[in-house]
């Protein structure tokens, strides 16, 4: 048995993080967390008008990531490992890069209220891509409330992701360069994933695609 208790999949938009858990939880036993972006009714108003629903759009991310989280804090007495989909800490990251400064003061008011303890991960694994990767991913999927993701918001994304990670230190982090490889469709890939997942010891280790 793997020694990670919860193991948490972060990372941008298309990178594969729910594709990756949900494998995870079934290779570990392990009772599964997902976010569920599409039940937030204001994320494809959002993609179109960004100013005008971005907080709308965040608050209930943070209502519904929270109560995701009393979830997680739940005992469950048939799964002795938790694989979820995204931190807490996220709702943050978007948070800064969306909301304008009042609304910022508003948000931490109510972060304050309802975000009393962060739940802690054994391990955070952190999946990153080239934007090429990420945007042809995300039209593969074809989910509607996407269609009007534009590029430069990506980007900025993609910075915001970096940027959090690289300062990281709340657990031991695996940092894994997905543009070379597919979980899905390559069980090779996937399987030195899962062995790196078991050997990790602690701090920061990086997963390296090998070359074919």
């Amino acid at each position: 048995m793997n020694r990670h208790m919860s193991i948490a999949v972060e990372g941008p938009i298309g990178v594969g993080k729910t594709e990756l858990a949900k494998m995870l939880s079934q290779t570990f036993n392990a009772r599964l967390i997902l976010e569920p972006f599409e039940d937030n009714p204001f994320l494809e108003k959002f993609y179109k008008q960004p100013q005008r629903y971005a907080f709308q759009t965040q608050i209930h991310f943070l209502f519904e990531r929270y109560r995701l989280m009393e979830q997680f804090k739940q005992q469950d007495l048939f799964h002795r490992m938790t694989i979820s989909d995204f931190i807490y800490e996220k709702d943050r990251i978007f948070a800064y890069l969306n909301l304008t400064d009042p609304e910022l003061v508003l948000y931490e008011k109510i972060w304050d209220l309802v975000i009393r303890e962060p739940i802690s991960f054994d391990l955070v694994i952190y999946l990153e891509a080239r934007i090429d990767v990420l945007i042809n991913r995300i039209k593969k999927r074809n989910r509607p409330f996407e269609r009007d993701l534009s590029i430069g918001y990506l980007e900025r994304v993609i910075k915001a992701y970096n940027e959090f990670f690289y300062r990281w230190d709340k657990s031991p982090l695996l940092v894994v360069h997905t543009s070379e490889i597919d979980f899905v469709k390559n069980p090779d890939d996937y399987e030195r994933l899962v062995e790196n997942i078991k050997q990790m010891k602690g701090g920061r280790q990086d997963f390296v695609p090998v070359s074919r």
